[in-house]
């Protein structure tokens, strides 16, 4: 078989991903065998691959792909999120290109503009999803706002409300300004700003002095219905029963005492805005203050605030500065340092207003969702984010669930016209439970609510809507695939999804959503910044995989991602898979281009070498094994890096190696294609399309795909693997060496190897891999002319064919000699110390211990060659 120099992607990917697709490697049915279940975290319909995706969909993969080779019945299924705030700004971008305004169509009008834009671009990057290699049962692909989804968000919605979980009414929310809509406290992103300080004078109604007040936001001062003091707070005493004139505005308002208000911060006047403030609202509350909304919808000021109507809160900030120094109101302004929520969506201010909205109460469903987690029920990789998780749970507040959109599913609340409404799951069962309050009510009268559910709604009943078990909770699917196995997710969306889900699987299945949660960290660039399109430091994946393949940008994501951990994202990693992909397919090519001998006996290096990598691709698969078990995957694939690159290659190759234009055994080469498959075997979950190409290469078509192989098995240890593993430490001591001469083992022979001390090494493999002539295990003689070698507690003496400057020798000695005593030193200080042997576990005592002991047998060593070299 002719094979190419280089391995193409290009050539490989796509042939291989449609065979897979044709066969219908992907899909899953209800069977007899242990399912294996992961769902997708839905990426937003308006979105494209970013390198996000790319690690979470890779690591998804991998663990498909090795539940497959382990006989599971694997399921991952697929699929988008209508994500409400995004993909109706892109709508209403589109149409005001067209110049068409939102609010000169009808619902069902707008509605119609936003499923053609959901057809056209919805799928955008499920297709981009093929190119990675993601092996998803595309024939479930779902959509949150499909039929089944649809059909489950508002049976649960109803549950909820007739449970009275759900309610309507008048809170402070976080509003975005941008998308005219209420947001949760999980959609508000903290950032830190450099502000300034507004220092504002409030005359004291009927005396001279003022009340100063300090501030951030001085254009909410027309909102001000109250002065705030901390009643222990002696600097503000005088300020007790009075009344203060709030500037420009000349409105008269009380002062009130609250030991809430923070005595170090400003003056320790506090202006109270309960209309736009959380805290202040409280206080409002708690006063029975008065309550004045000054702010429209869009963030201008409306006709509440009296003064600056129409203009942008913005614009106001500026501007009053002006006026209230032109007044004499603006006692000063300093920098200042605070933190401002910004809207996770559409990246503006958010602005606190309060506004009727659906509410979904927690408590109940963090009860029910705290303890699994901490329990280790459900397991969280790395278990750290466990705090995170029981933070929120223990500090939650209700979920405001409405948002002011039209795309989205519609809050299912009809109002009836002598006021009151009714909850129901269609407009025909909302007009039976109105006709019982009047039965001449008809359908026209009803009035459904405007608002649609927060996106999150939909996605928090994913692992159950998936498999439609909201609408038939006891269908074949729900009770065969829940809960899922495993959910790959980052930890930024713990609030948003992982934990609403969680609650949503123990309130509607009595059980786990999922068993276990892998945190991926974040894909950052060489900076240390998260990658965005915005500061355009984030590659095209696409591109990526265009040029160096799916399988090296595989590759090189997993080999610097630990779970939970942040990735520090570099170019040079996907260069390093292409080229451990080129290391592969070299492999590959040098072995079935030997010429095979049916007759030809079996040399003594390659038996060694035989025995060799069955215990260390045997070591390999232990240690995978128990990474596979803590999600360790980046290790994972730096074990079979190692395993390959070093083991395989650079060892066991080089010893059933022919010389040049001799041919191989037929049995060492049986076991080397043997080997090279199990490595495919290891490799195939991280590395799909090179190992699915090499394995057809090696086996025909007879073994069908390497995708349902079984994972590879341990061999029995063989005792005489410790001399050869020693051996090959002597093979890297001795090239070392060599290099230092400027000597290769490929064309410079070693006339001669003695090699004194334990004498426990092999012979087959210092000389095949060195190039050797010669090895003697003798005592040295004082004419000989040799090089000493130290690896471990043994010596050996190499004859390179040159002379050596045996001064020269004796200082690298000392040198050597002087480190190792210095070092038993340090040792033997700490294991004098009583404190520290009576306080360190025994783990740490026996280490130092051992290190004492290597360091005696080094100095020992060190001081025979010595006087050697002295004779």
């Amino acid at each position: 078989m002719e094979i190419a120099s280089k391995y193409n992607p290009a050539e490989v990917e796509g042939k291989w991903y449609q065979y897979w697709l044709d066969n219908g490697f992907f899909k899953s049915k209800p069977d007899g065998r242990e399912p294996y279940t992961i769902v997708i975290p839905p990426p937003n319909v308006t979105g494209v691959l970013h390198m996000g995706h790319m690690l979470n969909n890779t690591i998804q993969d991998i663990l498909i792909r090795r539940a497959r080779m382990l006989g599971k019945n694997a399921c991952w299924v697929p699929g988008t999120d209508h994500a409400s705030i995004a993909t109706e700004a892109k709508v209403v971008n589109r149409l005001a290109q067209q110049g068409i305004k939102k609010t000169d169509l009808t619902r069902d009008e707008f509605l119609k503009h936003a499923w053609e834009w959901k057809e056209e671009h919805g799928g955008i990057i499920l297709k981009q999803l093929r190119k990675l290699g993601a092996s998803c049962d595309w024939d479930r692909t779902a959509f949150t706002m499909d039929e089944k989804r649809s059909e489950s968000v508002l049976k649960v919605f109803v549950d909820l409300f007739e449970k009275g979980l759900i309610y309507r009414g008048v809170r402070m929310v976080n509003w975005d300004p941008k998308a005219l809509t209420a947001l949760s406290d999980e959609e508000v992103i903290y950032k830190e700003e450099h502000s300034k300080l507004y220092y504002l004078r409030y005359k004291i109604e009927g005396e001279d002095g003022y009340a100063v007040v300090a501030t951030t936001r001085p254009e909410t001062i027309m909102g001000d219905t109250a002065m705030c003091i901390n009643p222990n707070d002696p600097k503000n005493q005088h300020l007790r029963g009075k009344k203060v004139i709030v500037p420009l505005v000349n409105r008269v308002i009380p002062v009130i005492e609250d030991d809430y208000v923070d005595i170090e911060f400003g003056t320790g006047c506090l202006k109270v805005t309960p209309a736009h403030d959380v805290n202040d609202y409280m206080l409002g509350e708690k006063y029975n203050l008065p309550s004045i909304d000054i702010f429209n919808d869009n963030g201008t000021l409306s006709e509440a605030a009296g003064l600056y109507i129409g203009m942008d809160r913005f614009d106001v900030r500026e501007q009053i500065e002006k006026d209230l120094e032109a007044a004499n109101l603006l006692e000063k302004v300093e920098a200042y340092e605070n933190k401002v929520g910004y809207s996770e969506r559409t990246n503006v201010p958010i602005e606190p207003k309060l506004s009727m909205q659906w509410f979904l109460k927690m408590e109940h469903l963090a009860k029910i969702a705290l303890e699994p987690v901490m329990n280790d029920e459900l397991k969280f990789y790395p278990p750290k984010f466990k705090n995170t998780y029981r933070h929120w749970m223990e500090n939650i507040k209700d979920w405001c669930i409405s948002r002011q959109l039209w795309w989205g599913h519609r809050i299912p609340a009809y109002y009836l016209p002598e006021g009151g409404y009714v909850v129901a799951e269609t407009a025909e069962k909302a007009l039976e439970l109105a006709k019982e309050k009047n039965p001449a009510l008809t359908m026209a009268d009803l009035r459904q609510d405007d608002d649609c559910l927060d996106t999150w709604f939909s996605s928090w009943l994913w692992p159950i809507s998936l498999f439609d078990g909201i609408n038939n909770p006891d269908n074949e699917e729900i009770n065969y695939y829940y809960p899922t196995s495993d959910l790959v997710t980052g930890p930024d969306i713990i609030f948003f999804w992982v934990a609403r889900m969680i609650m949503a699987g123990y309130e509607y299945r009595k059980d786990m959503p999922f068993k276990n949660v892998y945190f991926t960290g974040i894909v950052r660039d060489k900076l240390g910044r998260k990658m965005s399109k915005s500061l355009g430091n984030s590659p095209d994946p696409l591109l990526l995989i265009e040029q160096y393949g799916a399988d090296g940008v595989r590759m090189g994501l997993m080999m610097a991602a630990p779970a939970g951990n942040d990735i520090p994202f570099d170019e040079a990693l996907c260069e390093q898979g292409r080229n451990f992909n080129n290391k592969i397919w070299n492999a590959f090519r040098l072995i079935k281009g030997w010429t095979v001998d049916d007759t030809a006996k079996r040399p003594q290096a390659a038996r060694t070498a035989n025995t060799f990598f069955e215990h260390s691709i045997s070591k390999s698969i232990i240690k995978i094994e128990k990474l596979y078990e803590k999600y360790k995957l980046s290790e994972i694939l730096q074990e079979i890096y190692r395993l390959f690159w070093d083991d395989f290659s650079s060892k066991y190759l080089e010893l059933i190696k022919p010389e040049y234009g001799k041919p191989i055994d037929i049995e060492t080469y049986n076991r080397t294609i043997d080997f090279f498959g199990e490595l495919l075997k290891l490799l195939h979950p991280f590395m799909p399309f090179i190992t699915e190409e090499l394995w057809h290469d090696l086996y025909g078509d007879n073994r069908g795909s390497i995708m349902f192989q079984s994972v590879p098995h341990v061999r029995k240890k063989d005792p005489r693997v410790a001399v050869y593993e020693r051996s090959f430490k002597w093979v890297t001591s001795i090239r070392k060496l060599m290099n230092q001469y400027n000597l290769s083992p490929n064309k410079d022979n070693i006339e001669l190897l003695k090699i004194v001390g334990k004498r426990n090494v092999n012979k087959s493999i210092l000389e095949k891999s060195l190039n050797i002539k010669n090895i003697e295990e003798s005592e040295i003689n004082n004419n000989d002319d040799l090089i000493m070698v130290i690896s471990g507690s043994t010596q050996c003496f190499v004859d390179l064919g040159i002379r050596i400057n045996v001064e020269e020798e004796l200082a690298k000695l000392a040198e050597e000699l002087k480190y190792q005593q210095g070092f038993l030193a340090s040792v033997q200080k700490k294991l004098s110390n009583e404190s520290f042997v009576s306080k360190a576990p025994a783990k740490v005592i026996e280490m130092e211990r051992k290190k004492q002991a290597d360091a005696e047998s080094k100095i020992k060593s060190i001081e025979e060659s010595i006087a050697a070299l002295k004779k």
